[in-house]
């Protein structure tokens, strides 16, 4: 098996701790589908900086919002697991990035 990074963009933030409920126990039937191909639940992400050359800058030039790491036998696979992901409810996107061993 390998492991994918599913990277996420986007999507909306929300505002009342009932609607946090809900994103939450999306998330977490979610992960409850994947099973033991979460690898990591990852986690979302705050305020970030950009680096380049010698200087740097707020603000994450790829608007990454959060991440989470998979287990699936090839890209395709972990494509498809990252289409049930919650964050695509709320106009988000998932990127899927195989990790390279070392």
């Amino acid at each position: 098996m390998t492991k994918f990074v599913l990277a996420y963009s986007g999507g909306s933030v929300p505002e009342t701790n009932a609607e946090q409920d809900a994103v939450m126990s999306a998330w977490m039937g979610w992960f409850g589908q994947l099973g033991a191909a979460v690898v990591d639940g990852g986690a979302p992400f705050g305020p970030s900086a950009t680096i380049s050359g010698s200087s740097s800058s707020a603000g994450g030039k790829s608007g990454l919002t959060g991440y989470s790491i998979v287990e699936a036998p090839d890209l395709a696979a972990a494509t498809e697991l990252g289409k049930g992901c919650p964050v695509l409810s709320g106009g988000g996107s998932v990127e899927v990035y195989e990790s390279m061993p070392m």
